[in-house]
């Protein structure tokens, strides 16, 4: 477990534009650089998927891309992880995504017919509203934000938040907590990285993609999180990082289990998925809380939920095909432009495997 992943990982940006509507960065496609590819007659198969909100940026790049390339259309719903497992579970969909892996007890309900496919890494950060302290990032660690989501921290100047950000004017404002109302691999990813670094967190509230949450107002998707915070002033939350950056939101530095105030970044998330996984693995893995020096410590792998025994083989192995397609270079290389991590290299070879031995 001490060989390191990352020396592996080579990839390189590309310019890929981000637009779309509303709060949720759209990706537009760029086939010059699609794995190799070639552009395919249209009328291809069509996939459907439902899923995280947390990878749906590069989601929706990757399918605009992949359907250009071959003709093949995948229809993506971007409603929650908790949503995207329900739909695969009762076969609605071709294929599920999840930022919180399936556990046990849901993948005994498909009888064990469940592979996670890990697609990217990514970052859920701390945004904030607070135009009395714009400028440099605010700091946080697990302690404080544990408190502040129990409610037990009420005000932006309390002392343990002041006692963090030495120099910032902090207002007697009241935190404004907003958190997800639905299923959410985003919250599981918070939850997890809180339950591991608060013992009254984990004993209280706990981790899962949906948890009784002490205090605050819900919204639905990263979505809805991003437009709560935006116009609630005194507001705080957690979003995957791209929400923040396409909505001009401020995010916090947070402080990692080696001690250090770490800024969300493809570096620090990749830093995070240092520990080689074994060969064996079901790739349902944790790396909140990491203890690498320089890594964001909230941070996560995301997954597609596949059928190793696809009801229709035929999509099975159409999907199969956009799967072996998504791992290639050129098409990692289009997650780092939207501020997610390329999967580190003996990773994506263990997935290769993986779907070659379906």
């Amino acid at each position: 477990m001490s060989t390191r992943l990352l020396n592996c990982l080579a990839f390189s940006l590309v310019a890929a534009g981000c637009g779309g509507g509303g709060d949720r960065p759209a990706a537009t496609a760029d086939t010059s650089g699609t794995a190799g590819a070639s552009a395919a007659p249209g009328g291809g198969a069509t996939l459907t998927g439902a899923g995280a909100t947390f990878p749906n940026p590069i989601y929706t790049k990757w399918f605009d891309a992949y359907a250009k390339a071959t003709g093949v259309r995948i229809n993506y719903q971007s409603i929650g992880s908790g949503g995207g497992i329900r739909q695969f579970t009762e076969g609605t969909v071709d294929f599920g995504a999840t930022d919180g892996p399936m556990n046990d007890e849901q993948i005994k309900a498909v009888n064990g017919n469940v592979l996670h496919v890990p697609t990217v890494l990514g970052a859920v950060v701390v945004t904030y509203n607070l135009p009395e302290v714009a400028g440099a990032p605010l700091r946080f660690d697990g302690a404080s934000l544990a408190d502040v989501f129990l409610g037990r921290i009420t005000k932006w100047n309390d002392s343990r938040l002041a006692a963090l950000n030495p120099g910032a004017k902090l207002p007697a404002k009241d935190i404004i907590v907003v958190h997800r109302s639905d299923g959410s691999g985003t919250s599981f990813i918070f939850t997890d990285y809180l339950a591991k670094v608060s013992p009254t967190w984990k004993e209280k509230v706990g981790s899962a993609t949906s948890v009784q949450w002490p205090t605050g107002l819900g919204g639905k998707g990263n979505e809805g999180v991003t437009q709560q915070v935006k116009q609630s002033d005194g507001a705080i939350g957690y979003v995957e990082l791209i929400y923040a950056i396409s909505n001009n939101l401020p995010y916090g530095d947070v402080k990692n289990a080696a001690g250090d105030f770490i800024r969300p970044s493809l570096k620090s998330v990749s830093a995070a998925a240092t520990e080689r996984l074994p060969d064996e693995t079901d790739f349902r893995v944790s790396i909140t809380n990491s203890k690498a020096a320089d890594a964001y410590p909230i941070s996560s792998f995301t997954w597609l939920l596949i059928q190793p025994q696809p009801r229709d083989p035929a999509k099975g192995e159409q999907l199969n095909k956009f799967m072996r397609w998504m791992l290639q270079p050129d098409a990692q290389r289009m997650a780092a432009d939207l501020h997610y991590a390329p999967l580190p290299v003996p990773v994506i070879e263990l997935v290769q495997q993986r779907l070659a031995a379906k």
